[in-house]
């Protein structure tokens, strides 16, 4: 399997390896089915991750690879809460999170990237780019908490990640990674627009809602 980590083509003079065209790819298509409600989405997500953190181990991204691991068990944990929901429903429902969701999405996300900077800055080893990366890992939790939650608050929180991933991405040679972040910010907007819309279609009376979600 080492040919994963050879040059698949080059890129502005930069070198793009499979995995990083691969892993970012999968996640392309990971967000498309997200936008669409779809199950499929974390095993697609699940996917992305594991071939992305053999991109990341030979640059030794400690934040990235951290991330995919967040992916890694987010996606499993989604998988099982959708699949509840849809079992309720036959659909995903979405929604809004409430002023009490939002502050302790918030609030927690911001202690737990100081900590986790923190970490980062008592081990040098760890990162190159301690904030950043504890950014990037802790933000990466807090949108798929969010997205299996079915809060639409999940398209801010991908913003929000991508604002520091993107920059990253170029800085540390993973141009195809960047340049896929481009196409993702379109994807977050269409899928923003979309959750957006259906939390203002009338649901039936009587339909139970996504494990977790209050109506």
């Amino acid at each position: 399997m080492n040919w994963l980590n050879e040059t698949a083509f080059t890129v502005f003079g930069q070198s793009v390896k499979w995995t990083d065209m691969v892993g970012n790819l999968l996640g392309l298509a990971a967000l498309a089915l997200g936008w669409r409600r779809s199950v499929w989405s974390w095993p697609v997500q699940l996917l992305s991750a594991v071939v992305l953190i053999g991109a990341y181990l030979s640059a030794h991204l400690t934040g990235l690879i951290g991330k995919q691991g967040i992916v890694i068990v987010a996606a499993v944990w989604g998988w099982t809460q959708w699949q509840r929901g849809r079992r309720s429903t036959g659909e995903i429902e979405v929604r809004f999170a409430t002023a009490r969701e939002r502050v302790l999405l918030i609030g927690g996300t911001a202690l737990a990237t100081v900590a986790v900077a923190g970490i980062f800055l008592a081990y040098p080893s760890l990162s190159w780019s301690p904030w950043a990366d504890a950014y990037i890992f802790v933000g990466t939790l807090a949108a798929m908490v969010a997205q299996a939650r079915g809060w639409v608050e999940f398209w801010f929180a991908w913003i929000a990640v991508d604002l520091v991933g993107v920059p990253l991405a170029f800085t540390s040679g993973y141009t195809f990674s960047g340049l896929t972040y481009a196409i993702y910010f379109v994807l977050v907007l269409l899928g923003l627009r979309a959750w957006w819309l259906r939390t203002r279609t009338p649901r039936p009376a009587k339909a139970a809602v996504l494990q977790g979600v209050s109506a």
